[in-house]
């Protein structure tokens, strides 16, 4: 792995060894971001990719902020990223993981491809342990379903009728309970837990999760 700018900027040897590394959901984009190849384990976590823009493979909650760190690889101007993502499995089921992306130059030094390196996150419960808690005030499932949509802090506050201290203080709640650092991976986990349903645009928050 050559660096550039201080950054790594993977060439294609390395491209070639972490493809066939086992355990690590690997797959290459073209310039346009539809995925050319991808190993057994990322097809076992997204069903087979081949030819489909990489942001199929997403929920939309998380498309926004890495379209933005994509055009930076793109333009040169980052070599890698590392973000949370919300993943979309072959049944339909959303899973939370965290995705490198990577830079990957032929030998004049030219953008031949972007390398994806995806890490789903392992469960911490038994499945259908959390999805079925009433964990979330009606006012918390609110400010979520607006989080998910892309809503700002100021505009929640303007919506339902609350500084902006109050919606930072109901968000905080909400990444304690679901032990989410960030708001991106509280977004993820609520999806991966089944409070967000995948099937409804804006995200909706389920019943079952508000007390």
């Amino acid at each position: 792995m050559s660096t550039r700018d201080g950054n790594a900027v993977a060439d294609e040897h390395v491209f070639r060894s972490l493809l066939e590394h086992a355990g690590l959901c690997v797959a290459s984009l073209d310039l346009g971001l539809r995925v050319v190849e991808a190993n057994d384990d990322f097809v076992a976590s997204f069903g087979d990719p081949t030819g489909r823009s990489f942001f199929d493979l997403l929920h939309p909650a998380t498309h926004a902020p890495l379209r933005g760190q994509f055009e930076r690889l793109l333009d040169g101007r980052r070599s890698r990223f590392v973000r949370r993502l919300a993943g979309i499995g072959p049944r339909g089921s959303v899973f939370p993981g965290d995705l490198t992306g990577i830079a990957v130059r032929g030998s004049a030094g030219q953008l031949a491809l972007i390398l994806i390196v995806v890490q789903p996150e392992k469960a911490e419960t038994p499945a259908n342990t959390l999805d079925r808690t009433r964990i979330l005030t009606e006012l918390d499932a609110r400010i979520l379903e607006g989080i998910a949509a892309g809503e700002s802090t100021a505009r929640l506050a303007s919506r339902l009728f609350l500084s902006r201290q109050g919606v930072e203080y109901h968000v905080a709640t909400m990444l304690k309970k679901l032990k989410a650092p960030n708001r991106v991976a509280l977004i993820s986990k609520a999806y991966s837990l089944g409070a967000l349903s995948i099937a409804s645009w804006p995200p909706k928050v389920s019943p079952d999760f508000v007390k």
